[in-house]
């Protein structure tokens, strides 16, 4: 177990020393200039449920901590909801780099942090992945196999997909909705909230046990 742990740490330093210095990307040169901090992940390295969201924010880039601006506050209460500490999932973006403007990212721009990604999924092990968004639902899905299964987020939010991963028959993937659609439309957070409670099922003792 101590050399599992210890590899899950290697590599996850591995992956933030090399974003650190990932000077071909296009958001590298903006990342200096703004004295902003590539945004790698956030939570419990044990994790059984990791959330996937899109790509950092201003507040998230000055800080390097992902969803600390209002939809991290959002975040925050629809964890509360479930009560499931913060601190016992890992949360993480597919670019780890704050896009200009807040835009969407450039499919360029995930073909090159998705990678990061891989390695994160892969050396954390979640149980449960559950996607923000519609970009990392479309990723997500294509990466690992549900391609055929993917629609509009409007139709798949808080459904349950299973999938076989390289290290495990079934993981579970829950795409949900970003939790800013609730900063300019309040009522869609109580869609957002029945969408969290089916990660309720998935939350064991275990998990609130861990530490991070």
């Amino acid at each position: 177990m101590t050399t599992g742990n210890g590899n899950r740490e290697k590599e996850l330093r591995s992956v933030r020393d090399e974003i650190m210095e990932l000077k071909e990307s296009p958001l590298y040169a903006y990342r200096l200039a703004n004295h902003y901090n590539p945004v790698i992940g956030q939570g419990a390295h044990n994790a059984d449920i990791m959330f996937v969201g899109e790509a950092p924010g201003k507040n998230e880039a000055e800080q390097g901590r992902p969803f600390c601006g209002a939809a991290g506050k959002i975040l925050d209460e629809l964890l509360s909801s479930i009560s499931l500490p913060r601190e016992k999932v890992y949360i993480t973006n597919i670019l780890k780099d704050r896009p200009p403007g807040n835009r969407d990212p450039l499919p360029q721009e995930i073909e090159l942090y998705a990678p990061f990604l891989d390695r994160q999924i892969e050396a954390i092990k979640p149980r449960v992945l559950a996607t923000l968004g519609r970009f990392s639902m479309e990723y997500i899905f294509k990466r690992y196999g549900l391609g055929d299964k993917l629609e509009k987020i409007s139709a798949t939010h808080g459904k349950v997909f299973s999938t076989t991963f390289r290290w495990k028959e079934s993981v579970i993937i829950v795409p949900l909705y970003h939790p800013a659609v609730a900063i300019y439309n309040r009522n869609q957070l109580d869609e957002l909230k029945k969408d969290f409670e089916v990660l309720k099922q998935f939350i064991s003792s275990d998990t609130l046990k861990k530490s991070s």
